[in-house]
């Protein structure tokens, strides 16, 4: 199992940034997948959620409006689009099977918001 996110980098507040996963080594279409991240000296938190069936959508209150998941399985990805994007955004972010635990396998993407 593979999970590598790309897209990461410095944004200005109000900015947007669109993240990526490439997941190899499992039958991607099969799993619902979850983005997670960790800003500077906190906990992992919960970012969204997309299900593997019917494509339902979850969202963390804090992102909710703003940040949009999706996923293209003839392209085994994961994206995370976020817009209108705030200071308090600024974290590692990571893709897994929403069944994962952490800690995570993959290197995570930075995202920093700042002028």
């Amino acid at each position: 199992v593979q999970l590598v996110e790309s897209g990461g980098g410095l944004v200005q507040p109000g900015g947007s940034l669109r993240l990526s996963c490439a997941a190899s080594g499992f039958t991607f279409s099969s799993y619902s997948m979850k983005w997670v991240r960790q800003a500077p000296g906190k906990g992992l938190e919960w970012v969204s959620s997309i299900h593997s069936i019917d494509g339902s959508t979850y969202y963390a209150d804090s992102v909710k409006g703003r940040f949009t998941i999706s996923r293209d399985n003839a392209k085994n990805t994961l994206y995370l689009q976020m817009n209108s994007l705030l200071p308090e955004d600024t974290a590692v972010y990571y893709c897994a099977k929403s069944s994962d635990k952490p800690p995570f396998q993959s290197q995570g993407t930075q995202v920093t918001v700042s002028s």
